[in-house]
């Protein structure tokens, strides 16, 4: 996914008046290179599990970004995509990306899972453009869509949450980008994703279906599901527990450890995580780790990736420390067990 796209297109947002500085995603955050993903993948391989496995990330995958061109030339009337391997083409320090994810995945190190065929709200994000808003013209020009509005942090008013259902315009085209990001996930990894996980953790249950019925069996979130009302304002907060089973019988899967360097530059970061896995483990659940992106990119500030990488690595190592006999996998895999065990 596209955030932001260079030091010099952050310097430009903040003299025009965007308030980019306010939140960390703006700050730091921005599509992987080379060096970030090898410096992950070396510190991942640096522990490793009671089968000889190392660490492992679960990879939440967005699979295409807006096409800026041809949504300028049709006045910001119609939505047109590329698929993120055409966006990273633009970028510099890519051209490594594919295979060291390919590497990453032989190598146990990395598994992708679906995220969305964008980040993003489509219908909200036009209107936002058609509308003039101003912030969202400005981050158009940079070639980026979504910024931090005066109020705060906010998916809708940041147009992130691609999966909510606002309106009934929103249900087929929701229904429709996830088909077609499903297909762009199997034709980009060559394999279909067996696990999703809803940006903003915000989906409505009927758009269950479409997943099931394209082969999802697992469903990452945290511990309550965002389901925005058609037509009604607010949203419907619905609780799962490790492990549930949704009526449809696909499983839902709960990050209850939070290791957010990137919000948290304390150093009791460390402490607080490792706590959350022994609740976890004493409760007998599996940790599921929540660690974002913007943890582990450079492009922006690579002292600030180098900084979070070193907290990882100490986390890891503690982890193994205090479990010797912990076993590290990824989220279908997770899935796999569960079915396995009947639970």
């Amino acid at each position: 996914m596209i955030r932001m796209p260079s030091k010099q297109s952050y310097q430009r947002l903040l003299q025009k008046g965007v308030p980019v500085d306010k939140s960390v995603y703006n700050r730091f955050d921005a599509l992987e290179r080379n060096q970030d993903l090898e410096a992950l993948m070396e510190v991942l391989d640096s522990v490793k599990d009671k089968n000889g496995s190392p660490a492992r990330f679960t990879l939440n995958t967005i699979m295409a970004n807006p096409n800026f061109q041809k949504i300028r030339e049709s006045g910001y009337q119609k939505y047109f995509y590329e698929p993120f391997t055409e966006t990273l083409d633009r970028y510099g320090h890519t051209d490594q990306i594919l295979s060291l994810y390919e590497q990453g995945m032989q190598g146990k190190l990395f598994q992708t899972q679906f995220h969305g065929r964008e980040h993003l709200h489509v219908n909200n994000w036009l209107q936002s453009l058609q509308g003039q808003n101003l912030l969202f013209l400005e981050a158009f020009e940079e070639r980026m869509y979504t910024v931090n509005p005066p109020q705060g942090f906010s998916c809708k008013a940041e147009c992130l949450d691609g999966m909510a259902t606002y309106q009934e315009s929103d249900i087929q085209a929701v229904s429709d980008s996830v088909v077609e990001g499903l297909d762009l996930f199997e034709k980009i990894w060559g394999f279909p994703s067996r696990s999703i996980i809803a940006p903003c953790y915000t989906w409505h249950s009927d758009l269950e279906k479409t997943f099931a019925s394209h082969g999802v069996k697992y469903i990452q979130g945290a511990r309550a599901q965002r389901e925005a009302r058609v037509n009604r304002e607010g949203k419907v907060i619905k609780r799962h527990f490790m492990g549930q089973k949704s009526p449809l019988g696909l499983r839902y899967l709960i990050r209850n450890v939070d290791f957010e360097q990137v919000r948290d530059p304390e150093s009791g970061l460390v402490d607080s995580a490792l706590n959350e896995v022994q609740t976890a483990f004493r409760c007998r659940k599996p940790a599921v780790i929540s660690s974002h992106r913007v943890n582990y990119i450079g492009r922006i500030n690579t002292d600030h990736r180098d900084r979070n990488l070193r907290f990882l690595r100490i986390f890891l190592k503690e982890i193994k420390k205090s479990y010797p006999e912990v076993e590290f996998m990824s989220t279908d895999e997770l899935g796999d067990l569960m079915n396995s065990k009947r639970v």
